[in-house]
């Protein structure tokens, strides 16, 4: 111990002992060596340095559970998604029946163009019986006497948008009016074919009409109206109320002979009208729907034109 003077007294100096080393001096020979001086972490580092030790190639580990019971799931989620499709397809087909929507569709720019002629000048037209192949009717493209639902639903559609642009032209547009028109086009459509079949239950009419015939059929007054609505942006109120005129009276004729082969089979079946009280009934019930069509033209289009 060396000891130095100090003001206050003896402070004795510690010699710092060299790692590795002995009082002696330098030991080459030393046995093992010294980590005192090494913290945790510095001995976590060396864990972290090793690579890890590969397993055995008979244990596989967890993946020899893990593949198994991932293919088990995936197989099971698949035959529920097919199972429920298939549900689903049956259940849609049976309220809405999406095969027979293709055949409602199936048209052409030639088929277009014809029917719409047809429907605005159907006084020439002579042949109103729908074609069949083989027990079926032949799809609208091949015969401008079948129907479809190509030319409703765009009617439908351009009805609104020339019921939007009448009512811009008046300062009195707003999306709110706009969906306010069309809904109630739509409900008014559907409340007119409810009404038609409960008619023909009540009669007891056999037809081959459907209610999507029914749907195509009421579909076609469209055409009048925005005819009428185009007349009356151009040429005021007297070009809406002749052009709708001539519209409404070209309808009612089209419903007429249309629908009279389809409710009076049995007098379109011999080239006459049968005469007794059913039939009667059955041409005062074509003769109703044929003059509905005009009300309703008249009823969705009247306030768009001022």
């Amino acid at each position: 111990m060396d000891y130095t003077s100090t003001p206050s007294g003896y402070r004795q100096q510690p010699k710092m002992r060299l790692r590795n080393t002995s009082p002696d001096g330098p030991d080459d020979s030393q046995l093992f060596e010294d980590t005192s001086g090494v913290g945790p972490k510095a001995q976590m580092g060396g864990y972290r340095n090793q690579q890890p030790v590969p397993q055995a190639a008979g244990f596989p580990g967890p993946s020899l559970l893990a593949d198994p019971m991932s293919n088990l799931a995936m197989a099971y989620g698949s035959s529920l998604a097919s199972q429920g499709r298939e549900m689903v397809d049956k259940n849609l087909d049976r309220f809405i029946p999406i095969s027979k929507l293709k055949y409602y569709f199936a048209v052409d720019t030639m088929y277009v163009g014809k029917k719409l002629g047809l429907l605005v000048f159907p006084y020439m037209h002579e042949n109103w019986e729908v074609s069949y192949q083989q027990d079926v009717p032949v799809a609208p493209r091949f015969d401008v006497n079948a129907p479809d639902l190509y030319i409703p639903a765009m009617g439908f559609i351009t009805y609104v948008l020339v019921a939007g642009l009448a009512l811009g032209t008046q300062n009195r547009f707003s999306p709110e009016l706009l969906g306010v028109q069309a809904s109630s086009a739509f409900v008014w459509l559907i409340m007119e074919v409810l009404a038609v079949l409960l008619s023909l239950y009540l009669v007891t009419v056999n037809t081959d009409l459907t209610t999507i015939d029914l749907l195509a059929f009421s579909g076609y007054k469209y055409v009048g109206m925005i005819v009428g609505l185009v007349a009356g942006l151009l040429f005021g109120r007297a070009g809406y109320y002749l052009s709708l005129l001539w519209c409404c009276v070209a309808i009612f004729v089209f419903m007429i002979r249309t629908l009279r082969l389809k409710l009076l089979s049995e007098a379109a079946a011999e080239g006459r009208l049968v005469r007794g009280a059913r039939n009667q009934l059955r041409m005062y019930l074509t003769m109703s729907i044929a003059a509905a069509q005009p009300v309703f033209m008249y009823w969705l289009t009247y306030h768009l034109v001022r």
